[in-house]
């Protein structure tokens, strides 16, 4: 094997934009991932890159409890079982779900927030995958007086930020998607919003991109990774690689890798599920639409509409039990007219999140050579491209264009 500069652990979007920020600054990286390049969590999101959100999605009120307790709700589910393990987790995201802990992270995220299209942007530029993007925003539907009204405390921090939100009566919403049914009352347009036709699509094209640079992808095992005379070494399928660096990038798979070499950080997975159907009639969607009352999304994508729902507190390889997709989907099917399903099972994959809605990005406490990205929740894709250029920043020794204080893995104590 050449030499080997830096290994990048993980090639969903985050870990191959990693990769290629680090390639273009000049460094021999090579790719490591057990499957296929975006065939892990980075497969089955929206599409969306959210550069105008303002704030993490929190803890639900009461009534929203009782619905997931009850297990009604479409924006959540668990498995029982779960709960006792997960309990510090989520008292710890209660208590960052509080109004002024919000606003906080709103404003932590922001400057990531602000340059997460441009840096998608550059990167697709550069990789032919332009006819990807959808500049066109996102719709966020509200389907009661109420779920507006709770809205509105979102509306007006997005205000503060400078963001841009048009409010529509159905009548709006309906000019701009008229193959929606009226069973909503109120609209959010978010104008400044893009979308992917194909998430696999895209980071497959960062990957092709990575290679054009000499960037090399690897199957490998990353729980082998080990120090050895002064370096990192990881087993793979051309044998053992040594590296000076090597950074984490495997969102919900990182603890396997970080737990047994000393460095345990919160992480809880939130699964989530996607499913494919086929348009009918003229029942086309121009871009992703949130249903905000029931938890899901409905997105135009090149394998057909794609159905994505909340979030399921399970352990992160307990089987599928796809229950919420059969909640929502009468629930989609009254928004907009859908055709059969494209795939026999739906497809299931497990977002890593942190408790403050924030992803750790740096170096890992204690561990030289070694560095962090993962826990981006909700947000990889659209997070993505920044991050890579982050960590590529600090890598390299240039100043990052923001504070990374608040991603840093030492928040934890």
């Amino acid at each position: 094997m050449a030499r080997t500069d830096a290994l990048v652990l993980g090639a969903g979007i985050i870990g191959t934009a990693i990769a290629l920020h680090l390639a273009k600054r000049g460094l021999a990286v090579t790719l490591v991932e057990r499957a296929g390049v975006g065939q892990g969590t980075s497969y089955g999101n929206a599409g969306i890159i959210e550069g105008d959100t303002v704030f993490p999605h929190p803890f639900p009120d009461v009534a929203g409890l009782l619905r997931i307790a009850f297990k009604r709700a479409g924006e959540a589910n668990y498995h029982l079982r779960y709960l006792a393990q997960i309990a510090p987790w989520l008292i710890a995201y209660r208590a960052r779900s509080r109004p002024h802990r919000m606003i906080e992270t709103a404003h932590l995220m922001r400057p990531l927030f602000a340059r997460a299209l441009a840096e998608h942007e550059a990167l697709m530029a550069e990789s032919g995958a332009e006819k990807l993007l959808r500049k066109n925003g996102w719709l966020k539907l509200f389907r009661s007086d109420r779920s507006f009204a709770r809205n509105a405390g979102e509306r007006e921090i997005a205000e503060r930020l400078g963001l841009r939100w048009q409010v529509l009566d159905a009548d709006g919403a309906l000019a701009l998607e008229p193959a929606l049914a009226p069973v909503f009352r109120h609209a959010l347009f978010l104008d400044q919003v893009a979308s992917v036709s194909n998430p696999l699509a895209l980071t497959r094209a960062y990957a092709e991109r990575l290679a054009a640079l000499g960037g090399i992808a690897l199957r490998g095992d990353a729980r082998t990774l080990h120090r050895a005379g002064g370096h990192w070494r990881l087993d793979t399928e051309a044998g053992r690689l040594d590296a000076s660096e090597v950074v984490v990038a495997l969102g919900p798979w990182a603890p396997d890798v970080l737990d047994p070499l000393g460095l345990r950080l919160p992480l809880a997975v939130k699964r989530g599920y996607h499913r494919h159907f086929r348009s009918a009639g003229n029942a086309a969607l121009a871009r992703p639409v949130v249903d905000i009352d029931n938890g899901y999304c409905l997105a135009p994508m090149e394998q057909g509409i794609r159905l994505t729902t909340g979030v399921e507190f399970a352990a992160r390889d307990a089987p599928p039990t796809p229950v919420q997709l059969a909640r929502v989907t009468p629930r989609a099917r009254q928004l907009l007219t859908l055709g059969d399903a494209v795939e026999a099972v739906p497809w299931m994959g497990c977002r890593p999140c942190f408790a403050d809605s924030r992803p750790v990005i740096g170096r890992a406490p204690g561990l030289p050579g070694l560095w962090l990205a993962y826990g981006h929740g909700h947000w990889g894709l659209t997070l993505a491209a920044v991050t890579g250029r982050l960590l590529a920043e600090m890598m390299s020794g240039v100043q990052p264009f923001c504070d990374l204080a608040p991603f840093r893995a030492e928040r934890f104590g």
